[in-house]
């Protein structure tokens, strides 16, 4: 599978861990952009066209939650493209959000082929809805 045209935001405040996936997705093949926090996220997004983007749930000005929401309320056509990375994910106002949300999970800790699996998916989306003129 190519994926050589899919870029991916990755936001979390640990650097090793962004480290860590950038070298990974690289190598994947994919185009990495690195966001230490929401705000530097969202002002990515405002130059830049992500297909897919992991977002950390704690994170020190802005929980993930409160970003995914203030992204596709901005920029609707990722929704349905962005994964939460938590190791929180059995607690009541994470579950009681997922419900309401339609987000995927990435359980931390987690195995690189978790997350290169689900970004296969969103490349399949992506090709999937090419035609149609959305996403």
């Amino acid at each position: 599978m190519n994926n050589r045209h899919l870029t991916v935001l990755v936001v979390d405040d640990e650097a090793p861990l962004r480290r860590v996936l950038d070298r990974a997705l690289t190598r994947a093949g994919y185009r990495v952009l690195l966001a230490p926090g929401p705000e530097e996220a969202y002002a990515l997004l405002n130059t830049e066209h992500p297909d897919a983007l992991l977002l950390d749930i704690h994170m020190p000005s802005m929980s993930g939650l409160a970003l995914y929401i203030a992204i596709v309320n901005r920029w609707p056509a990722l929704e349905g493209c962005i994964a939460i990375m938590t190791g929180d994910a059995e607690a009541d106002e994470v579950r009681t959000w997922l419900e309401h949300h339609r987000c995927a999970v990435i359980r931390k800790p987690f195995d690189l082929a978790q997350v290169t699996n689900w970004l296969e998916d969103i490349a399949r989306f992506r090709r999937r809805h090419a035609g149609n003129g959305s996403a």
